[in-house]
């Protein structure tokens, strides 16, 4: 198998983090359109929306560079600005997101936004595909830092001092961030050190109670889903990706890359994309 493609069935899980922010705003990445600008009107020819959900630590300009190849091959994309907060909080923002979208959708999740999917998308008439990019696809009953755990995540000895934060419920938490120093070989090992250490300052943290609140039960159970691995990930290693794959029954994608895939490697993660967004009819 070549270092970075090769589609194939695989059961596999996986574990780590993703970005946050207390603005459930929707961002509509680059210059995404709605839903039905530049396509045909017919249902028959117009392509699925394709949502773009990033984790924690991270944010929407984490998938610029997909969100430049799937326009230019005339997908409507939209990144949602995930919360953060709490996982079924983050998932009802987004699941209120795509419920407003007409026709089909592909929903594609990194990192802790993998867990945020998977919730969100459950009695989600219109989502069609869910695609788990270096993501957490967790069960009934687990959460991120379960999954992180049980893999051997070495993420907990990159995160500096929790802030202390109110909730939007009025409990307290505390904010997580990964240590600057750290970030560039933590999270993006693979990506130019001045990007790096830019995406190093500008990540959202997530609660402890995002990456700590257990999964509902999850749609991969019931919705086609596609899975890149990204092999040198340090947030959800290896083991946990190719795992939580498997068992969700994922066609897969194994790629040579650090947790920040989609900056690293967007030519790979639109393609395994794309591959969901054909089996759209």
């Amino acid at each position: 198998m070549s270092k970075h493609s090769r589609y194939r069935n695989v059961r596999v899980p996986l574990a780590v983090v993703t970005t946050a922010t207390v603005a459930a705003a929707l961002v509509a990445t680059a210059d995404a359109a709605p839903a039905s600008a530049g396509q045909d009107s017919s249902p028959h020819t117009r392509k699925p929306t394709v949502v773009l959900v990033h984790g924690a630590f991270a944010d929407s300009s984490s998938w610029n560079g997909v969100v430049k190849k799937l326009k230019r091959e005339g997908y409507p994309v939209v990144a949602a600005s995930n919360p953060l907060r709490s996982l079924s909080g983050d998932a009802e923002y987004v699941r209120e997101l795509v419920a407003d979208i007409e026709g089909p959708v592909v929903l594609a999740g990194h990192s802790y936004g993998g867990a945020v999917i998977s919730n969100a998308a459950k009695g989600a008439d219109n989502v069609e595909a869910l695609v788990y990019i270096a993501a957490f696809a967790p069960d009934k009953g687990e959460s991120a830092f379960d999954l992180a755990a049980k893999f051997n995540s070495t993420l907990g000895d990159a995160l500096r001092p929790p802030v202390p934060v109110t909730l939007p419920d009025g409990s307290q938490g505390v904010d997580l961030y990964i240590d600057q120093r750290k970030f560039p070989k933590q999270f993006a090992a693979d990506v130019p050190e001045s990007t790096a250490g830019l995406m190093a300052v500008t990540q959202r943290p997530a609660t402890n109670v995002a990456l700590e609140e257990k999964a509902a039960e999850p749609a991969w159970k019931t919705i086609p889903s596609w899975y890149l691995v990204a092999t040198e990930d340090l947030n959800i290693p290896h083991a946990a990706q190719t795992f939580m794959a498997k068992r969700a029954k994922a066609r897969t994608l194994e790629v040579r890359a650090s947790h920040a895939v989609t900056v690293s490697r967007p030519d790979d993660v639109t393609r395994i994309i794309q591959d969901a967004a054909r089996s759209v009819r």
